[in-house]
């Protein structure tokens, strides 16, 4: 089990959960503090069913460098919180919190579908979990919540600045193939801007999305489609 190292409860107000991300965001480290070289990196994903209120949640861990699968840990609920835009982490967290306290060993590096800095308040889902668990994490979204960015080369490896409004770097606009649109890259916690970038590239392949949050995508949407093969009464 893994003891988060700070806790807050899930079942909050909006306005209490603005609160907790306001109280959370100064303890964010924007620097390289991660063990090096990583010996293993996680993709953590959440699929939701709107029909139902389900959520599916996994977290796959990874060889560093080699990517051979070597865990998979899951969780599934019902949500409780609803959804806000720039509270998504109260929404899904609980889940993915729930999954790497579980966890024998937490790996060295989690990459997260969805936000670290590039936030309202500076606390995406990333950056949230990374303090939780004072977990190195890098947020890759497919697509931008804040900040502004030109558009990078067409050519795989072109990236751009993704700056917020205080004119202060946020994260990376990173293009992962050719001529394919590009993701967003912020750090969560204990890694900085440029080391995320890079991170996110050496762990994508042939297709646009880092293959550890690639395989976590998938592998929650399986799970969402065998839960409700199993509950077609619920459906409708």
């Amino acid at each position: 089990m893994n003891d988060m190292l700070e806790s807050h409860s899930w079942q909050l107000s909006p306005t209490e959960a603005v609160e907790v991300q306001r109280h959370l965001r100064e303890q964010v480290v924007i620097a390289d503090r991660f063990p090096w070289p990583l010996g293993t990196v996680a993709g953590a994903d959440i699929s939701y069913d709107q029909r139902t209120g389900m959520l599916f949640a996994a977290v796959l861990t990874f060889s560093y460098p080699g990517l051979t699968l070597l865990s998979v840990c899951q969780h599934q609920a019902k949500s409780q919180f609803p959804y806000l835009p720039g509270l998504l982490s109260f929404r899904e967290g609980p889940l993915l919190a729930a999954i790497l306290s579980r966890l024998s060993v937490l790996p060295d590096l989690l990459v997260s579908d969805g936000q670290g800095i590039a936030h309202p308040r500076g606390l995406g889902l990333a950056s949230h979990l990374g303090i939780l668990f004072d977990l190195p994490t890098i947020g890759c979204a497919k697509k931008r919540l804040v900040g502004t960015y030109r558009m990078p080369g067409e050519k795989k490896g072109s990236m751009v600045p993704l700056m917020g409004v205080d004119n202060r770097q946020i994260g990376m606009v990173v293009r992962t193939r050719d001529r394919v649109k590009p993701v967003f890259v912020s750090p969560g916690h204990r890694i900085s801007v440029a080391t995320a970038a890079a991170l996110i590239l050496q762990l994508t392949g042939c297709y646009r999305l880092p293959e550890v949050t690639r395989q976590a995508h998938h592998h929650v949407n399986r799970m969402r489609q065998d839960w409700l093969a199993a509950h077609p009464f619920r459906q409708g």
